[in-house]
């Protein structure tokens, strides 16, 4: 009568978990409002009511002409495009279901799974977001130009990644520490407002600023972003390989947090949330 249902092979395992990657991928993407169009119209209108409102900053505080040889608002939506896949990953990573969740009495459902498919959504809207809103600029707006267009997406994976690491390392002190996480993933995000830097053209900072943002790996990300949206700029001060390696330690001190964490589940964490 009562069975548990092996797959029969290692690869039948993958199709399994990969399907199970995938529903949970629309389920997550769903959680966000009940039409999937909604959502992702309710996340292309941050993106712009975000970049207006920093073409309004800079017009009326006069530095408009602190800029690249480019066009304008492509290079404030090259800096918002990665700060916002960088904190909306976080913030879906930290949110995704713990080893406490009713989900994971669902076998093969587990707590890899779950992150994989937040991480995975928070991704896929973005990405979406990314070409229609660049499309219909490009369109309807203004014909622009990305000097290397592959390498520029790529420096968007490279900030979901890390944001992915940092909410791993979240993620995994959440159980333990409920108040201070989301205090603290609140105020990560708001700060990236500013620490981001994607409102400086880093080549032109004095060295007393630029010493105020080098820790964090999303100014790294955002500079070298633009040396590959823009032809006539070099990223001379910023380090590529910097958001690269802090992502893959933060994914590694996440795994190793979220392992123990997961050995030590209980059910009476749900009550302290």
């Amino acid at each position: 009568m009562f069975k548990t249902v092996r797959p029969s092979s290692p690869l039948r395992s993958a199709i399994v978990i990969l399907e199970l990657i995938y529903h949970n991928t629309v389920r997550s993407i769903r959680a966000q409002h009940g039409n999937a169009v909604v959502a992702l119209g309710l996340n292309i209108l941050t993106v712009i009511i975000m970049v207006m409102a920093f073409y309004l900053f800079f017009s009326v505080l006069g530095i408009k002409s602190v800029k690249l040889r480019g066009d304008f608002l492509l290079f404030m939506m090259s800096g918002i495009f990665l700060y916002i896949t960088h904190i909306k990953a976080v913030g879906a990573v930290v949110a995704s279901e713990g080893p406490a969740s009713p989900m994971m009495q669902h076998a093969p459902m587990n707590t890899a799974i779950s992150i994989t498919s937040a991480a995975l959504g928070a991704l896929y809207i973005q990405t979406l977001s990314l070409f229609i809103v660049l499309f219909v600029y490009h369109v309807g707006f203004k014909p622009i130009t990305i000097y290397q267009p592959a390498y520029a997406y790529g420096m968007v994976l490279l900030a979901w990644f890390t944001g992915v690491g940092a909410g791993l390392v979240l993620l995994a002190l959440k159980p333990w520490f409920p108040t201070f996480v989301s205090l603290f993933t609140t105020i990560y995000q708001r700060a990236n407002m500013i620490a981001s830097g994607k409102m400086f053209v880093v080549n032109m900072l004095p060295p007393t600023m630029y010493n105020m943002f080098a820790w964090n790996p999303l100014f790294h990300n955002i500079d070298q972003a633009r040396g590959f949206v823009f032809i006539n700029y070099f990223p001379h001060k910023t380090s590529l390989m910097y958001p690269i390696y802090v992502g893959i330690c933060l994914v590694v001190l996440g795994l190793i947090g979220e392992f123990y964490t997961r050995r030590h589940a209980s059910l009476s964490w749900s009550a302290r949330r």
